[in-house]
């Protein structure tokens, strides 16, 4: 049952990347919404859940908390390793200056959190019905999302569209694999947590330090904006919708 209901998410993935694709003419608002979405994502899906699986605190701050500073230092880190190296070596940018590796390093921490979906789907049904239900709902409905940033992070870096296609493909899978690895094998909570928490700090780096800006730069800010309150608002309804 839970693969089954996972193929929803790989629906629903795809759909989310093909709307991304189709509105190139649109790039301010496609990046202004994907930045509503992942800052919704991370706010009211990731660290809500991040904090009710990681243990209890370390020094006084919750590990999850912990873990998401780490994810937003980390992904600053690789992005200025990667530039650095690129440079070092003289390879070629791509011409709004972003390095592609990025890019693809973002897509497949995507593909991984979709993985974590399904899992989250599989356990959900070895709970109850119910619970599977509720949390199948949710995850379907922000994989759209997920789809979205995939194919957006992917191609906002320079890289190919059949890159972008590959890891949009990639992303959809995930959830599907995930679910079905419930069958062999389930995740100790804290560690999902603390994985959700880290996640969470790398893609709101992402949404804060790269799409936003793009999304505002050279463009009239209040469509833009309103795309962005729009993609948060999305999240907001689907976990509403979950609970």
């Amino acid at each position: 049952m839970a693969v089954f209901v996972a193929l929803g998410a790989f629906v629903m993935t795809l759909v989310g990347g093909w709307t991304a694709q189709r509105v190139t003419d649109r790039r301010h608002l496609v990046l202004g919404l994907a930045g509503g979405l992942m800052l919704g994502v991370v706010g009211l899906d990731l660290l809500p859940e991040a904090l009710d699986a990681t243990g209890g605190p370390v020094f006084g701050v919750p590990a999850a908390l912990l873990l998401f500073v780490a994810g937003f230092l980390v992904a600053h880190l690789v992005e200025h390793l990667l530039a650095g190296r690129q440079a070092a070596h003289g390879a070629e940018e791509h011409a709004n200056g972003r390095v592609p590796q990025v890019g693809l390093t973002a897509a497949a921490a995507m593909v991984g959190h979709s993985a974590m979906d399904g899992i989250a789907i599989g356990a959900a049904f070895q709970v109850g019905g119910g619970m599977g239900v509720a949390v199948a709902v949710a995850v379907i409905a922000h994989d759209f999302a997920d789809g979205f940033n995939t194919y957006t992070l992917t191609s906002l870096y320079g890289n190919a569209r059949r890159k972008a296609l590959a890891m949009l493909f990639a992303d959809a899978v995930a959830p599907v694999a995930g679910a079905a690895s419930t069958l062999l094998f389930t995740i100790p909570e804290q560690l999902l947590g603390g994985y959700l928490g880290f996640f969470g700090g790398a893609l709101l780096y992402l949404a804060a330090a790269e799409i936003l800006p793009e999304a505002h730069h050279e463009h009239p800010a209040r469509s833009t904006l309103l795309c962005t309150v729009a993609g948060a608002a999305f999240i907001w309804l689907v976990v509403g919708i979950a609970e």
